[in-house]
């Protein structure tokens, strides 16, 4: 049986933010197309196809690391050098209301489920997967 481990990140990235925009119907928010990913950025993501390709993502970080994961470790997985001109370059966290919004579309679906420290993937967020990495084969 196939699993994200077997696959690579890109490939199941790709198809798994093209499933979850056709057929789960994980909804991008009206103010989506407007917003910085984080304070490093100077403006919004120029692909269409952004919102789930970061959820395809964190759905992927949840399953391949093997403890529960909140907001704020992906605010850090997620963040990037800000350029502030003559002075050096720092880093800066990403958008937490852009973790936390998919986070919860999550769970709503029943893939995540909270825990003590965070979010950790389900049986049916591991079954799901599973079944994606087969498809790839």
């Amino acid at each position: 049986m196939t699993t994200p481990y077997d696959v690579s990140a890109d490939k199941l990235i790709n198809a798994l933010s093209r499933d979850l925009k056709e057929n789960q119907k994980i909804k991008k928010p009206e103010w989506a197309d407007f917003v910085k990913t984080g304070m490093c950025k100077e403006r919004a993501p120029e692909d269409a196809n952004w919102w789930w390709v970061r959820a395809a993502s964190i759905l992927r970080k949840l399953y391949v690391g093997n403890e529960s994961t909140g907001v704020g470790r992906f605010r850090t997985v997620y963040g990037g050098r800000k350029n502030r001109g003559v002075k050096p370059e720092r880093f800066y966290k990403g958008s937490g209301k852009v973790i936390r919004t998919i986070l919860q579309e999550f769970d709503n679906m029943g893939l995540t489920e909270k825990d003590t420290n965070g979010r950790k993937i389900t049986e049916k967020g591991m079954t799901y997967l599973n079944n994606l990495c087969s498809n790839l084969q």
